[in-house]
C-alpha cells in the first residue's frame, strides 16, 4: 500500500466514521510494530517501535534508535495497516449503531422479523438486529416471517458481535408511546397519562387527565368514533383498553379505576393506602373481573390495595371484627386484674356462702374476692355496697340480704 493511500484512507476513515486521525496513527504504528517484532530477531532489551509520517505517510521501524531496515517490511506495514484499517471500520460502525439506537430507548422503532430464535423474535432493523425475548411478548400475537412489526426500545448493550437491541411489546410504556403518536393532545402535553397498568394481551387500563379545561381527556383519546383508540387496539391484536379520567379526589379515582362497576360505598385508610369496597351482589364478579383482572389492574393503575366486598361479606367482616376487640379487650381486662384471678383460685371450696340459694359458682367467687366471706358480713351490708360487686345488681343484693337475714 502506498504511503499516500494509507493516509488518504485514514482521513476518509476520520471524515465518514467520526475516527480522530490521530488515534488510526496510532493504532497502525502499534499494529505494525507487534508484527514487525514477530518477524525480526532483536535484543530482548530493545522495543520495536514504529513511526507513521502523518505528512508523507511513511512508515519507519526502529529497534531502540537503530532504524530497521528490511526488504520484508514495506510487506509487513502493508498488510497490517490494511488490517488495522478494516478493524477500525468495523469498530466504529459497531459504535454509531450503539450510540444511535441508545439515544433512541424510550422510543417506538419498526423493522421486520427476521427469523425465530428460542423464543425470541429476531427483527431486521436495517443497520443492526433487534430481538424481542419472550417475556416482552404477548401470547396472544403471532407472526410470520417477513412481517413488518413495531416494538419499544427497551435497553441497548454492546456485544462482541456489536450492540444488542433490546425490543418489547409487552411493556406499558408501549402503550404510552402509541397514545402519544396516535393523540395530538397527549403530543403537545395538553393531556397527561398519570398512570398505566397492563396485563399483556388482555387489557390495559390508562389513567388521563386534562390541563386544559375545555379539552375533554378521555374524548381526546378515545377520538372521533372511536378512531383513535381502534387503532392502537388493532396495533395490540385486539387487546382491550380502559381509559379511565384521573381524579385528585383518591375515591373518585378509584371508582373510575373499577369501571366499568359500579361501587356503592368506599372506606379508605390514607396511612396505609388500602379502601375497602362495597358494591352490590349483581356487580361484585364484575367489580373483581375474570380471575380477579379489574380490581388487579385497578390497584396498579390507583397504586393502592383495593379489597372489594359484596354487602352481605361486608356485614359479616364487620360482625367477625367486632368479636375479636370484644375478645381482645377481655383478653386485655383479664390482664389488667391478676389479683382477682388469683384470689379466685384460692377461694374455699367449703365457703358458708356456697349454702345460699342466691349464690352460684362465679359469685362466691366475687364475694370472696371482694372480703364477702362469711354470711354476718353480707347481713351486716348495704344494697349499695353489694351493687359495687361484679355481677350483682341491686335486686340480686337484696335478694341476697334477705335471705342471709332469714338465716
Amino acid at each position: 500500500m502506498p504511503s499516500s493511500e494509507l493516509m488518504g484512507i485514514l482521513e476518509q476513515l476520520e471524515r465518514d466514521k467520526g475516527i480522530a486521525k490521530e488515534i488510526l496513527i496510532e493504532a497502525v504504528e502499534a499494529a505494525v510494530a507487534s508484527a514487525a517484532k514477530k518477524l525480526w530477531t532483536v535484543d530482548k532489551e530493545e522495543d520495536v517501535r514504529v513511526v507513521l509520517d502523518p505528512l508523507s505517510g511513511k512508515l519507519t521501524a526502529y529497534a531502540g534508535e537503530t532504524e530497521i531496515r528490511s526488504s520484508e517490511f514495506g510487506r509487513i506495514a502493508a498488510q497490517t495497516a490494511k488490517q488495522v484499517v478494516i478493524q477500525k471500520i468495523r469498530e466504529a460502525e459497531k459504535d454509531v449503531v450503539y450510540t444511535e439506537y441508545q439515544a433512541r430507548i424510550g422510543e417506538i422503532i419498526s423493522g421486520s422479523v427476521y427469523r425465530f430464535e428460542r423464543g425470541n423474535i429476531i427483527i431486521d432493523l436495517g443497520k443492526t438486529e433487534g430481538f424481542i425475548p419472550r417475556k416482552e411478548q404477548s401470547n396472544k400475537e403471532e407472526f410470520q416471517q417477513g412481517d413488518r412489526v413495531r416494538a419499544y426500545v427497551l435497553d441497548v448493550k454492546r456485544e462482541n458481535k456489536g450492540p444488542q437491541v433490546i425490543l418489547s411489546r409487552g411493556h406499558k410504556n408501549f402503550v404510552k408511546r402509541l397514545f402519544q403518536l396516535e393523540v395530538p393532545e397527549i403530543f403537545e402535553g395538553i393531556v397527561e397519562i398519570k398512570a398505566i397498568a397492563r396485563d399483556v394481551g388482555e387489557r390495559t387500563k390508562i389513567a388521563v387527565y386534562s390541563k386544559d379545561e375545555r379539552v375533554d381527556c378521555v374524548g381526546a383519546c378515545v377520538g372521533m368514533r372511536g378512531s383513535r383508540v381502534k387503532n392502537i387496539v388493532s396495533e395490540l391484536q385486539g387487546e382491550k383498553i380502559d381509559i379511565v379520567r384521573y381524579a385528585a379526589d383518591i375515591k373518585e379515582y378509584i371508582q373510575a379505576a373499577l369501571s366499568p362497576a359500579e361501587i356503592s360505598q368506599i372506606q379508605v385508610d390514607n396511612d396505609d393506602k388500602k379502601a375497602n369496597i362495597i358494591v352490590a351482589d349483581d356487580q361484585l364478579s364484575l367489580a373483581i373481573g375474570r380471575h380477579g383482572q379489574n380490581v388487579r389492574l385497578a390497584s396498579q393503575l390507583v397504586g393502592w390495595e383495593l379489597d372489594i366486598f359484596s354487602f352481605e361479606q361486608w356485614e359479616e367482616l364487620q360482625k367477625e371484627m367486632l368479636e375479636e376487640v370484644e375478645a381482645e379487650e377481655k383478653a386485655q381486662a383479664d390482664k389488667e386484674s391478676p389479683q382477682e384471678e388469683k384470689a379466685s383460685e384460692e377461694a374455699p371450696a367449703d365457703s358458708p356462702l356456697a349454702s345460699l340459694s342466691s349464690v352460684g359458682e362465679k359469685l362466691l367467687v366475687e364475694l370472696t374476692n371482694a372480703g364477702y366471706d362469711s354470711i354476718e358480713k353480707i347481713a351486716k351490708s348495704s344494697v349499695k355496697e353489694l351493687t359495687q360487686i361484679k355481677g350483682l345488681g341491686k335486686v340480686k343484693a337484696q335478694k341476697l340480704i334477705d335471705e342471709v337475714n332469714e338465716l
